[in-house]
């Protein structure tokens, strides 16, 4: 009977020097990010062209990119109830949980000309996502008036990071990236 409070004495004493002390009460964010479901945007206009959109997967988010001839400079990414076609503004059918539309300030046409520079071989199924973790589809929804958007159904709410990158060549990208879990 002598040894327990013995033991109670050494584990109160343990607690009073911090040996034993709780974990710490905030979550590791998911593979270290630090992203949130908040509309990112830019509101500079680019002439630049749309000229491919691509997907990928990766350990920690999936990843869509905008390939663009120029300088890519102005979006609007934001969750939406309904993604809305340019121009008419009817929505577009998408699966998923949550709906992420994705507005570029770039035309998909050569201002000069008016000749489109991206026209998708399936507006519905802009790429194939079967199979994603966190994606479940992405269909066009239009480029008027210098503005071209689509619509990115995800499975649920998720943090997302938007941001343009350099090259290749006298090009560039926007990328948006959609974690797997918060």
């Amino acid at each position: 009977m002598k040894k327990i409070p013995a033991w109670l004495t050494v584990i109160l004493m343990a607690v009073g020097l911090g040996l034993l002390a709780p974990g710490s009460a905030s979550a590791a964010s998911y593979c270290g990010q630090v992203w949130g479901s908040l509309a990112k945007s830019n509101q500079t206009m680019s002439t630049a062209a749309v000229t491919n959109v691509r997907t990928g997967q990766h350990y920690c988010f999936d990843r869509l990119v905008i390939d663009l001839k120029g300088k890519a400079k102005g979006y609007n990414v934001r969750y939406v109830s309904k993604v809305a076609q340019e121009g008419s503004g009817q929505p577009i059918k998408l699966r998923g949980g949550a709906f992420l539309q994705l507005t570029i300030n770039s035309p998909a046409y050569d201002n000069a000309t008016g000749k489109a520079t991206f026209i998708p071989a399936n507006r519905s199924e802009v790429t194939k996502v079967s199979g994603y973790h966190t994606f479940r589809q992405v269909a066009w929804a239009g480029s008027f008036e210098g503005y071209t958007t689509l619509g990115l159904g995800v499975r649920a709410r998720l943090p997302f990071k938007v941001y343009t990158l350099d090259g290749p060549g006298s090009g560039s990208r926007l990328v948006v990236d959609v974690a797997h879990y918060w």
